[in-house]
């Protein structure tokens, strides 16, 4: 069971996670979506496409970018279609 951890709060919990490029990509549903918060910052992945991201906000800290998914993926990256991953400081425990 994987847990995505921020400023003491569980953010996300899932045992079905997709690890892509040693990230744990979590699954809508174990995401939970009162902590995020949607941003205008994009990325794009050669192989997986266009990422968007949210701020991971808890208890009025804001960490700015820290979630992503791919929306619309391409082929290759199906598999993570709206799944969300974590950074900047996000704590994944395995």
């Amino acid at each position: 069971m994987a847990k995505a951890i921020w400023n003491g709060a569980v953010i996300a919990e899932s045992d079905r996670c997709q690890i892509v490029e040693n990230n744990y990509y979590f699954p809508p549903e174990a995401v939970k979506k009162e902590y995020l918060r949607e941003s205008d910052h994009h990325t794009t992945c050669g192989w997986k496409g266009v990422a968007s991201y949210y701020d991971v906000v808890v208890d009025g800290k804001v960490n700015p970018n820290a979630a992503w998914y791919y929306p619309d993926p391409k082929p290759a990256a199906q598999n993570i279609k709206g799944y969300i991953a974590f950074w900047k400081g996000v704590e994944v425990q395995k």
